[in-house]
């Protein structure tokens, strides 16, 4: 983004379109005969094959790669618009497909290969045959112990570790649906999230290494459970693993009959084997919270046989995944990319999948690096955030290490194109594909992204549409871009598809609205054509089919790939007494790509002070997490605010960002946009022009 700021300078009124023209068309690279004589998927006729002609039957391509308890009998089902149904008939169980059926061919060879953060540690390798032994065991546990059953929800509070992985395939062993939390989000959030989805048991760990520190995990059970019951939910049992058997890393306390620690009650269930529950395809899998343009976070709910379908076939087409390869996804389990691209996607292939606990660059800029080597990975998947990260901190290291990538893939955010070239020559050495791919939370797997075997790959652009996906980029009047036109606007995919997310947990409503609403043509229709899915991300396409994805449109901040919503750091900032008004705008950011920034005005007869300062920082990441940590907190006389008394989001985004704020004559109280400005910018800041699609557009609707 600071490439379109750059290039925008001195312009004054610069329109959407004169905006995204700003970013020019990059170079081809193209894919190396080394990797397109191995790759999975080399034949042309994919396009073909999963054309609008043969859809929905294209994707039993996808489904043809799992095995299957029952066949199904329709592919896609559209009778109850835009809830769709995939593989109407089917049996299926994600565990079976991910462990058992690999034991015959693969049981010996590593699944998981667990990095623990302290460089004493070594790697630890969990074989298919050790996984298929521990999930059977903590399956048992679950059913015995816990009294879980198909249907109930498990909330999951972990750290990267492979007990995570091993508590997720246990508990779709028995078609228990699990809602894993992100480990960096507060206890506060993860109660939030439990009382959402019903959960009553609740599954942690005592501690993990983070920045070469033990954090305290355990303790964020306690706040959870509090905040679950003041919802109305109660949560009976809380399971905690230990970071080091027979050590506890807590010093939180253990309430007698809620608290248990896994390894003491495990050995109860040793060599038990439970048999895998066959699941209906459209039985719900898990829920994945993700923040929405309101301050509730919301319940994602991927179905057990389309998504397990759509996770396979990307893994096996677009990540190029071999059973044979090391593949290090460097997501977090919490994120989806972690559910789809670390743990579902490449162990449905018997792939051996690298999890790795800590901070990329601790002790130092090195340490990816060595850990490449070491394990001789050969696929590296991480995001754009990650990227810049470990070129700031250590641009020519990549040189000192012998790993050689086939692969890379970026993922969460859009990528500098100068940003990609260090990626592709340093980190790639010249010698990987990369794949940029864009997809949400909500849809599963990739949407966007070039075929690695196939397609040349376009600094900064995502590429052209998945096999079997058909997007396309609306503007605000219901019409479509032309491709080559170097409009931005909304991009929309006009089908459904396996990963599509089924609902949001408990809010059919909300689900119909925010994703479907705004383009629907027809809200009585069964056709699928007449229901385009809305994904609040603005994107530019190209003559050449390839879609750059410029960033949300709607109030949500992408921080190092992670969505925030305004809304939500927001509530959080008016449980600070002092706080009156609280508003949340994007800052851009030369590592994370966007921050929050707060704005806040006191109650009447209140002095601005540090104090204060400290008290909204404390509640925001006492309620959400470090993660939203905003960059500034700014205390401001007065919001700008439109004369029905709405803030003017926008205008705070420009002051925060150095841009144009546009026409400000409209508002109820112009004088405060300039007061604000020099507490900002300073008396002799300079704007300049009107700054990057997604800011420009932030809190428009408001």
């Amino acid at each position: 983004m600071a490439e379109i700021l750059e290039r925008s300078k001195g312009a004054v009124e610069t329109s959407e379109a004169q905006i995204a023209v700003h970013w020019r068309e990059e170079e081809y690279y193209y894919p190396p005969a080394k990797f397109v004589g191995q790759a999975n998927l080399t034949d042309p006729s994919v396009i073909e094959r999963f054309s609008e002609k043969n859809f929905p039957e294209c994707f039993r391509e996808y489904a043809d790669l799992l095995s299957w308890d029952q066949y199904w009998h329709t592919t896609l089902d559209t009778s109850d618009p835009p809830f769709w149904k995939w593989f109407v008939g089917g049996k299926i169980n994600a565990s079976y497909n991910c462990v058992d059926r690999h034991l015959a061919k693969y049981k010996n060879k590593a699944a998981l290969i667990f990095v623990p953060e302290p460089e004493s540690e070594a790697p630890v390798s969990v074989t298919y045959r050790e996984l298929y032994v521990r999930v059977n065991e903590f399956a048992a546990l679950l059913r015995d112990f816990c009294g879980l059953k198909s249907g109930d929800r498990v909330t999951i509070h972990m750290p990267m570790v492979p007990e995570l992985p091993v508590t997720m395939l246990a508990c779709a062993r028995l078609g228990v649906i699990h809602s894993v939390v992100f480990g960096g989000f507060s206890g506060e959030a993860c109660g939030m999230r439990a009382a959402d989805s019903g959960s009553r048991v609740l599954i942690t760990m005592d501690g993990y290494y983070r920045n070469g520190k033990m954090i305290d995990h355990k303790a964020g059970a306690d706040i959870a459970l509090e905040i679950a019951k003041k919802e109305g939910q109660a949560v009976d049992k809380v399971l905690v693993w230990r970071r080091h058997l027979g050590k506890n890393a807590s010093a939180s306390p253990f309430v007698k009959e809620r608290d248990f620690f896994v390894d003491e009650i495990l050995p109860n269930y040793s060599g038990e084997i439970v048999p895998p529950v066959p699941m209906d395809a459209e039985a719900p899998l898990f829920l994945m919270y993700t923040s929405g343009s309101t301050g509730k976070p919301k319940g994602c709910q991927h179905r057990t046989g389309g998504y397990l379908s759509y996770v396979a076939g990307t893994s096996k087409y677009i990540q190029d995944i071999h059973p044979e390869d090391v593949y290090w996804c460097m997501a977090d389990i919490g994120w989806i990319t972690g559910h789809s691209y670390i743990v579902y996607g490449p162990l449905a292939l018997a792939a051996t999948s690298v999890l790795y606990e800590g901070v990329p660059t601790y002790p130092d800029a090195g340490r990816v690096w060595r850990i490449a080597e070491r394990l001789d990975v050969n696929i590296f998947h991480t995001s754009p955030t990650a990227i810049r990260m470990l070129r700031k901190s250590g641009h020519d290291e990549p040189a000192k290490y012998n790993y050689h990538f086939k692969h890379m893939t970026t993922v969460g955010e859009p990528i500098e194109p100068e940003v990609w070239r260090w990626y592709h020559d340093v980190v790639g050495k010249g010698e990987a594909v990369i794949v940029d791919t864009w997809w949400q939370t909500e849809n599963g797997g990739f949407l966007c992204s070039t075929k690695p075997a196939l397609d040349p790959m376009k600094p900064g652009s995502a590429g052209p549409g998945m096999p079997g996906i058909y997007p396309l980029i609306m503007d605000e009047n219901n019409e479509p871009v032309t491709a080559g036109s170097g409009k931005a606007g909304n991009i929309c995919i006009r089908n459904p598809w396996p990963g599509i997310m089924q609902t949001i947990w408990g809010d059919r409503d909300r689900f119909v609205t925010q994703y479907y609403s705004k383009y629907c043509k027809n809200r009585s229709s069964k056709d699928w054509h007449d229901w385009p899915y809305f994904a609040a991300d603005g994107a530019v396409l190209a003559v050449d089919g390839y879609f750059r994805i410029l960033g949300r449109v709607d109030d949500v901040i992408n921080v190092a790939g992670h969505r925030l919503g305004t809304k939500e750091i927001e509530s959080a900032c008016l449980t600070v007494s002092e706080v009156a008004e609280a508003a949340v705008v994007p800052v851009v950011d030369e590592i994370k790509g966007r921050v929050p920034e707060v704005y806040i005005a006191l109650q009447p007869g209140l002095q601005a002070s540090q104090a204060i300062v400290d008290k909204v920082n404390k509640a925001i990441e006492t309620m959400i997490g470090k993660i939203a940590r905003p960059r500034r907190v700014l205390i401001v006389p007065d919001m700008p605010k439109t004369r029905s008394g709405k803030l003017m989001r926008r205008v705070l985004a420009a002051l925060s960002n150095n841009m144009n704020t546009g026409d400000i004559t409209t508002l109820a109280n112009p004088d405060v946009v300039e007061k604000v400005r020099e507490m900002v910018q300073g008396k002799e800041a300079v704007a300049l022009a009107d700054g990057p699609e997604d800011l420009k557009k932030f809190g428009t609707e408001e």
